[in-house]
């Protein structure tokens, strides 16, 4: 679901048909932002992105005619919609129903009805860099700009690196984070998946912030490279998990989404791609350790009855 960040910005992954007509689409972190009156969106929420790493798209909410649901024009992809700018049409896909209709109802609400009338060639230029910026010139990436109705498109016809590196990309970032199949890259297992998914985690030397793929199962917590890899990174044991919350340094920390897994030796900090998510991985852990210890039994007893 779209939600609202710590500077009033609603935000929230989605995948959009980059090339039009393609029908490959690409998921993105967007930022619909009432301020400066754009949509932005990025590879990755920005706040586990380098500093300063810049959008690969944009769209100024001026030039957004209407936004809508687009279940007959993309019959195959589902939970689409559409949002309408000039001649251009930018076809995304929601993570389910609710997620749709909460990102039309905002960005309608965000944007005017109306599309720019014709105007002179200076202003058809001013208008160009503010429709569609994909910013910072980058190597072996071109674009060609159409003036149509008034309303300047901005296309890029070459990709940056070759079709491997494209299809790597696609095939890591095509679907939600968090919700990517367990089974998806490993055989068949007998233990019970209670919960898995993408988050960001914070490492224990670096500090630094990566994502990381989860798996939370009837003893354990684990955390993968990827939803490839057979071998975990780290394994937690859930007798040795305190407590599981949402993190109250969030702020301090500058991340939203935050929760922290509190055990015997470390906390571990972990941001979800969303609200939900992270009440969800909350509520799953939790549920999972009082199943593991039975009804009555507190962290402390159990740390008593271990001696």
């Amino acid at each position: 679901m779209p939600y609202v960040d710590r500077q009033n910005r609603i935000c929230g992954f989605l995948d959009i048909e980059e090339n039009e007509s393609s029908g490959k689409f690409l998921r993105r972190y967007f930022i619909l932002d009432t301020q400066p009156g754009s949509l932005v969106w990025y590879m990755d929420n920005p706040q586990n992105l380098p500093i300063g790493a810049d959008c690969v798209g944009s769209l100024k909410l001026t030039y957004i005619s209407k936004v809508s649901d687009a279940t007959k024009q993309r019959p195959k992809a589902e939970f689409c919609f559409v949002i309408n700018a000039g001649m251009r049409k930018f076809f995304l896909q929601a993570n389910d129903q609710q997620d749709l209709v909460e990102w039309v109802n905002a960005l309608n609400k965000a944007t005017k009805i109306t599309v720019p009338k014709s105007c002179n060639a200076q202003q058809n230029v001013e208008n160009q860099k503010a429709l569609l910026d994909i910013l910072g010139p980058r190597k072996q990436v071109s674009y060609r700009t159409d003036i149509i109705g008034g309303v300047p498109i901005i296309t890029q016809t070459q990709q940056e690196g070759g079709e491997g590196q494209e299809g790597s990309e696609r095939e890591l970032l095509r679907r939600s984070y968090s919700q990517l199949p367990y089974f998806l890259g490993r055989p068949t297992q007998d233990r019970a998946v209670i919960k898995s998914g993408y988050c960001v985690k914070q490492g224990a030397v670096m500090r630094n912030w990566k994502r990381r793929y989860f798996l939370l199962e009837d003893n354990t917590m684990s955390y993968f490279k990827s939803d490839l890899e057979k071998e975990p990174l780290r394994m937690i044991p859930l007798k040795e998990v305190h407590k599981v919350q949402e993190c109250k340094q969030s702020d301090i920390m500058m991340r939203d989404n935050l929760f922290e897994v509190v055990t015997t030796s470390r906390t571990f900090y972990i941001q979800a791609d969303s609200p939900e998510e992270m009440h969800s991985w909350i509520k799953a852990v939790s549920g999972a350790i009082v199943a593991q210890r039975g009804p009555g039994r507190s962290a402390a007893t159990r740390l008593k009855s271990d001696y």
